[in-house]
């Protein structure tokens, strides 16, 4: 009475091996064929959310035209379709990077896809996991994550989270943070995929994924921290801010050649405020803030431009935070900081920009690039030195949260400030190279975003534009015209209260990207198993005696 077992064990083996064929079953070849170019058109219409198109409903389909692709692809073939995805998405983001050097944009795009690629891969694997959604967004946000600190400080620039500005998405913000956003904006992709792809066969499951997009735009609309509600500015401590765009003279694009101007202009456009004041046309600040580069070269060896700098500060008699390129501690380095200059000459307050732009700022392996003879190289004949400051500035008894350009794009300075007291936020940006473009754009939502973040004003003061003042709830008080000199004069309510995106986000990045993280290892173990299954005479040494006699 042998033969019933055996049998038995053969429809066992037929059932797996019938269940790992569907779970590997490749598509046909004219659809593998169709989704290289499909992988492109999704990374166009990721970019097509931000500036200057500014389609925001883009994104989640985007993403979820990239999981469908990648539903049933091999390893390989994913990193094809991420690594399309990913080129297309930043070649069109970051067409603004031209203004640098069409090298500097071609090199960049590759490094930045190929996190793509890593992604594309995971998606793949975890999506032969219950729940495959979930996973994914963990997955985005890791990638993410590590994109924006490595190499060379990370490339946080094309975060889902920044095009979400304007969107229900976006109210999420000071709950959860940008990691959360993309979080939130990833799932919501992925469960679009899954409703497009398996929502027939489960109807039940299709119509809770509906109600739940549905909560995602109610339930931040009816809860909402303190700062981000209409009674924010009732019964708070108030200063008044005069923020100076000074302009470039020419075609703005060139700081650097006409930087002595640009002082110039700044401190041409202060002294008028201080005659305004003194008219009463004005209201008196209680300190004045100019952008980055507005003055490029050290104030306190350049006789003229502190003298001018002097001037205005004695002129408006408040303190004025300056954006200046200072001399480093060596020859060869630089330091791009805020200088809080007081009416008496004293400048004790002061922060470094965290996050200096290598090839741009600065030169990473200069010694072993220098024989190559790079002509680019010798444009940044001194390397810009990252600060580490985590405490805000004290400006006239506030405490400002000051953040130089990119700055602004990377969490670690903004929240540590925060976190520290910080009751306003400062950004200091020149972007004149960036004259023209979209980066600007893309900049200034980003702004945006951080103001609903922290749920603090933040003044945002360029050389040339955009600046403006931003709400704690991300609308728009105030926007200077690009290409002129004027300055935006604002009341800002000062907050000390925390959001929970500020007290908790580093902790739901961690536990999203450990998720992340865990689902792909998870996914591609049991991915191996099946391809490499145990012959039956490895199995039998798992076998107990018992078992064995049975056989």
């Amino acid at each position: 009475m042998q033969p019933a077992p055996a049998t038995s064990a053969r429809v066992r083996s037929a059932e797996a091996g019938t269940t790992a064929a569907s779970l590997t079953r490749q598509p046909g070849r004219r659809t593998l064929l169709a989704r290289p170019p499909a992988a492109a058109l999704a990374g166009f219409a990721a970019a097509g959310a931000s500036a200057p198109w500014e389609q925001r409903w883009l994104l989640p389909l985007a993403v979820a035209a990239l999981v469908l692709l990648l539903r049933r692809v091999s390893v390989r073939y994913a990193v094809v379709l991420g690594l399309l995805f990913g080129l297309a998405y930043t070649l069109a983001l970051t067409s603004w990077m031209r203004a640098v050097g069409t090298d500097a944009w071609l090199l960049l795009s590759p490094v930045v896809a190929a996190y793509y690629a890593v992604a594309a891969v995971a998606i793949a694997l975890v999506g032969r996991l219950r729940g495959w959604p979930w996973w994914t967004a963990c997955v985005w946000v890791a990638v993410e994550a590590a994109m924006s600190s490595w190499p060379l400080g990370g490339f946080p620039w094309t975060r889902l989270a920044w095009a979400t500005v304007d969107t229900p998405f976006a109210l999420w913000l000071p709950w959860i943070g940008a990691t959360g956003v993309s979080f939130l904006v990833a799932l919501a992709g992925a469960t679009l995929a899954w409703v497009l792809h398996e929502g027939k066969a489960r109807p039940a499951g299709a119509a809770a994924a509906i109600v739940a997009a549905l909560l995602v735009g109610a339930v931040p609309a009816l809860f909402r921290p303190e700062s981000l509600t209409s009674s924010w500015e009732t019964g708070r401590p108030t200063v008044t801010v005069a923020a100076v765009q000074g302009d470039v003279p020419g075609a703005g694009n060139d700081l650097v050649a006409v930087h002595e101007q640009v002082t110039a202009n700044h401190v041409q456009a202060t002294l008028d405020l201080a005659r305004r004041v003194e008219a009463g046309a004005a209201p008196q600040p209680d300190f004045v803030l100019w952008p980055e580069n507005s003055t490029a070269v050290d104030p306190f060896r350049d006789e003229e431009t502190n003298a001018g700098i002097s001037r205005a500060v004695a002129a408006i008699d408040v303190p004025l935070l300056v954006g200046a390129i200072v001399d480093g501690p060596r020859p060869d380095a630089v330091l791009n900081q805020g200088l809080v200059w007081l009416p008496d000459g004293s400048t004790d307050e002061r922060y470094t920009k965290r996050h200096p732009v290598p090839f741009g700022e600065y030169v990473p392996f200069r010694s072993q690039l220098a024989g190559l003879q790079i002509g680019r190289l010798d444009m940044i004949p001194r390397d810009m030195i990252a600060g580490a400051r985590s405490r805000p500035l004290n400006v006239a008894g506030t405490r400002v949260v000051d953040l130089i350009c990119f700055d602004v794009a990377y969490d670690d300075s903004l929240i540590a400030q925060v976190q520290n007291g910080g009751q306003m936020v400062t950004v200091q940006t020149s972007n004149a190279t960036f004259t023209g473009t979209s980066q600007q754009q893309q900049q200034f939502t980003i702004s945006r975003a951080r103001a609903m973040e922290t749920g603090r004003t933040v003044i945002v003061a360029s050389t040339n534009g955009i600046s403006g003042v931003i709400a704690p709830d991300g609308t728009v008080r105030q926007q200077l015209e690009p290409r002129t000199t004027d300055i935006a004069v604002t009341e800002v309510a000062l907050v000390d209260s925390q959001t929970p995106a500020v007290r908790h986000g580093s902790l739901i990045k961690l536990v999203l990207c450990l998720m992340g993280v865990a689902a792909a290892i998870t996914a591609a173990v049991r991915s191996s198993r099946r391809q490499f299954p145990l012959r039956g005479h490895h199995l039998k040494s798992w076998r107990t005696p018992r078992e064995r006699v049975d056989t």
